[in-house]
């Protein structure tokens, strides 16, 4: 291609994330020519593969919020995805772990959300509680029967599998370095190995922890209502050797997370996290030292914990569209019905649960291009 070259493309997907994976997928399915640009060398290499791999139940956020509703859904399409498909997938089940009258009161709150979702959840006693996961230091618990785990390199490859079949195509080394709307085209101008210029009649942006920053440099869409993004990394630790669990365990919900909790993949090794630490830009750096706040934080409800398994693994970092004292801050998928901009939608803030509702999210993006 040379720097001049112009193209014309029918539907662009920027960002090969699982989410824009899935609605590259939904819109080439339902007959759309698509065409995914991918800033990395590989898809999927971005916050896609830095996540605990849980399928949520959908459980804490408010009623009728996008992150209840596409969770719930997400949830059942993505079991039956993993199925059909057979990619490796298991229904571990998760307990809510409690501690002391606050936090029993905490749970209270969490099973009413819970069953204003429409998601199962199961109160357990302490006796009960010492029998189903000895070693843990419990009053009262919840367990939700349906959150699980899931390979999800193993469900990328399938989405973009799909899309191929479905004549879409993904160019890697493709980053959006500048884009335009002119009437009811859009122009993006690209960079690395493919450069050129790109029309397209329809683009949409998930493109993850730099949705934000693509949309507030987009010319031409005066509509589009570009929010404030915060950075909350998330720090994963491995733990070495075996361990008696094969649920997953969290305790009460902390600001900003789900608290530093333990998850499985699919072989049974556990990891904790993530935590929760408010930054000024992406570094997925790991400290090591972090592991000593770790220990203090795990052994409140595993006192066996051994400090010395624990072994730095990987951070995320959450796109939010609330800083530390904002309080709950939904999924944006801004459409035209948002900002009257034709066929344009932007993904901002899809932190978690977004791989669980990743297939319900290609569904809304659809519905707002009136596919």
């Amino acid at each position: 291609m040379t720097d001049t070259e112009v193209l014309q493309a029918d539907t662009v997907v920027i960002g090969a994330g699982i989410v824009g994976l899935a609605v590259a997928r939904q819109l080439a399915i339902q007959g759309s020519e698509v065409l995914v640009l991918e800033s990395g060398d590989r898809f999927g290499e971005g916050l896609s593969s830095r996540n605990s791999e849980v399928i949520h139940a959908g459980i804490y956020y408010p009623e009728n919020s996008a992150k209840a509703s596409l969770c719930v859904r997400g949830r059942h399409l993505l079991y039956d995805f993993c199925r059909e498909r057979h990619i490796g997938h298991r229904k571990t089940g998760k307990w809510i772990v409690a501690r002391g009258h606050a936090q029993q009161e905490a749970l209270a709150g969490i099973a009413r959300q819970a069953g204003n979702n429409g998601v199962e959840l199961q109160r357990v006693g302490r006796e009960a509680l010492r029998q189903a996961l000895p070693g843990v230091l419990a009053d009262d618990a919840l367990y939700s029967p349906e959150t699980g785990i899931v390979d999800s390199h193993g469900v990328m490859l399938s989405l973009l599998g799909d899309l191929e079949d479905h004549g879409g195509q993904l160019v890697c080394q493709a980053s959006v370095e500048h884009a335009e709307t002119q009437g009811n085209r859009h122009r993006l101008w690209l960079g690395g190995q493919a450069r050129c210029e790109l029309i397209a009649r329809r683009v949409v942006n998930a493109a993850g922890l730099e949705a934000v920053s693509l949309a507030s440099r987009w010319q031409g869409a005066p509509g589009v209502l570009v929010p404030q993004q915060w950075l909350a990394r998330g720090v994963y630790f491995s733990y070495s050797g075996r361990h008696p669990f094969s649920s997953l365990i969290y305790p009460v919900p902390e600001p900003g997370g789900l608290g530093v909790h333990l998850t499985l993949d699919l072989a049974g090794q556990a990891r904790f996290g993530p935590d929760v630490e408010w930054i000024s830009q992406v570094d997925f750096s790991v400290d090591p030292d972090r592991a000593r706040l770790f220990a203090d934080s795990i052994r409140r409800w595993w006192p066996d914990l051994d400090e010395t398994r624990l072994q730095p693994a990987y951070a995320g970092v959450r796109p939010k569209l609330a800083g530390p004292q904002g309080g709950f801050a939904d999924f944006r998928i801004d459409g035209e019905q948002d900002h009257e901009v034709p066929g344009l939608v932007h993904l901002f803030g899809i932190e978690s649960p977004g791989l669980t509702a990743c297939l319900a999210i290609a569904e809304k993006v659809a519905e707002k291009l009136g596919e």
